[in-house]
């Protein structure tokens, strides 16, 4: 089934996310996935660091000691983000190949038509050896049924399309990463009421330790395998240039403004 939040979707939709995650139960989530992040992100190296969609205004990558980092977004305007985010398509990244050494998807890809493009223009920028970070929504859990529930609506996040945690290490191992860390985490139903919320909290350790695939949300680390047909590039050349061209707005994103 086709995801209603794809390039064909009416503008503002990315916006409905960010202000969902602001809020309610998706702040709830927002504090977790950073939590996850700011484990993983400062044990992954290199010059430069990159975030395809953006979830929240506030900065997911602070924990990372890589210095130069950009956030690229589909629906980024002048006056609605800030300076270091940058207009561009998931799938068709202005980006060189071979240049960047960490990157971000925080639900990219169940909000893109075409997935698995989006992941190989990730494997496509990536140096070897760099390092791929995925977040998604399991559509095997509380949420899931809630998706289910509420995608007629059409209102972010369940208006996605949910993807198996399996489909996407399978996507994964096809282009080439190996996967070095999967977690799920949030196993509490999405109820928007905190008081409810709270007496649920118990859900977190026993989910953990009773049913750990049915978490809410999942987040994978993958790394790019070294292609043995080519040299491998040595570590210490100096800096990489990240941008392949001058950054531009891709054709569907100009029809959408």
């Amino acid at each position: 089934m086709k995801s209603t939040f794809d390039h064909s979707a009416p503008p503002g939709l990315r916006r409905d996310l960010r202000a969902w995650y602001a809020h309610g139960i998706g702040h709830l989530l927002l504090e977790t996935e950073r939590g996850q992040l700011d484990e993983v992100l400062p044990n992954l190296f290199g010059y430069h660091l990159l975030q395809v969609g953006r979830i929240h205004h506030e900065d997911l990558l602070a924990s990372s000691r890589i210095s130069h980092r950009v956030v690229l977004d589909a629906d980024a305007v002048a006056g609605d983000a800030p300076a270091s985010v940058l207009r561009a398509c998931a799938d068709e990244l202005p980006i060189a190949s071979d240049s960047v050494d960490v990157v971000v998807l925080p639900h990219t890809l169940e909000f893109e038509s075409d997935p698995h493009s989006v992941l190989r223009e990730a494997e496509r920028i990536l140096i070897p050896e760099g390092h791929v970070v995925v977040l998604g929504f399991n559509p095997w859990s509380f949420w899931g049924i809630w998706r289910r529930l509420l995608a007629r609506q059409g209102a972010a996040p369940w208006c996605g399309r949910f993807l198996g945690l399996m489909r996407v290490k399978d996507w994964l191992a096809l282009l080439g990463f190996d996967v070095i860390l999967t977690r799920q985490y949030f196993f509490r139903p999405p109820l928007q009421r905190e008081g409810v919320m709270r007496k649920l909290l118990f859900m977190e350790k026993a989910g953990a330790r009773l049913w750990p695939h049915l978490g809410g949300a999942y987040m994978v680390v993958a790394k790019k395998r070294v292609t043995t047909m080519t040299p491998i590039k040595p570590r210490w050349r100096p800096r990489r240039s990240l941008i392949a061209a001058p950054a531009r707005p891709c054709a569907r994103s100009m029809k959408r403004v």
